[in-house]
């Protein structure tokens, strides 16, 4: 599975933190969830955590759900 790429956040005075992908808004945290997200970017993989806050992240069954009977061409 590839590495998320193209993510970024951005800060406001307000404690309110938005997040981007590849340019354009993906979510915005505010109050507690803000400072949880924060506290896990600054300690792990940030591309990885913002593509698993935003939900833009591949779950791992795709390759798996495209071989099962009913998804086959027929």
């Amino acid at each position: 599975m590839p590495r998320p790429h193209g993510f970024g956040y951005e800060l406001f005075g307000d404690g309110r933190v938005t997040i981007t992908h590849q340019g354009r808004s993906a979510g915005t945290l505010r109050g507690a969830r803000a400072e949880k997200f924060l506290a896990e970017v600054a300690a792990g993989d940030g591309q990885l955590v913002m593509a698993r806050w935003t939900g833009a992240y591949k779950h791992g069954n795709e390759r798996a759900a495209k071989k099962h009977p009913r998804n086959a061409w027929q």
